[in-house]
């Protein structure tokens, strides 16, 4: 089996104190998020992201790889009547927890970056029609606006690093 690009990216770097330099190692390429996004609206099988997503049979099979390796999706077996075994993609609890960033990157394009055909995806609660929002929420379970949160240096910042 070929090498996974993050096997690639992994053992050609050390790897970065940065979170989100961690995340983009995994979630930075193109394609990845989409196939994200469409296994939470309940694609999971192979032919379903292909067909949605009009991505190359290699490319797509390269980052479903990716994401198996980080423990984004597992691969469950499956076999149709007559026809050989196959496998679908799930996300894990980890896949899961991308809905945030998925909500936050959609809320920001709907505001940033809109079209003429308004949104592509509305995100609510399960069972119902209330509409949510992703926010920054503070211990006590306020809201904040971005513009009152700074990010400062954490305990694993590189010495280095601006």
């Amino acid at each position: 089996m070929p090498e996974t690009t993050l096997a690639k990216t992994r053992a050609a770097q050390p790897e970065p104190h940065c979170s989100i330099a961690r995340s983009l190692e995994v979630l930075g390429e193109k394609w990845t998020l989409l196939i994200v996004r469409d296994a939470g609206r309940g694609r999971n099988r192979f032919s379903e992201f292909k067909d949605n997503l009009h991505v190359s049979s290699d490319i797509l099979a390269d980052r479903l790889s990716t994401l198996v390796d980080a423990g984004i999706m597992e691969r469950r077996s499956y076999r149709d009547d007559g026809a050989r075994e196959r496998f679908s993609y799930h996300l894990t609890e980890s896949g899961q927890d991308l809905h945030v960033v998925l909500g936050a990157i959609n809320a920001w394009g709907d505001k940033h970056r809109p079209s003429d055909f308004g949104p592509a995806s509305i995100y609510r609660r399960v069972g119902s029609r209330t509409p949510v929002t992703v926010a920054f929420v503070d211990a006590s379970g306020r809201s904040v606006a971005p513009e009152e949160v700074e990010i400062v240096r954490g305990p694993g910042s590189e010495p280095t690093a601006p």
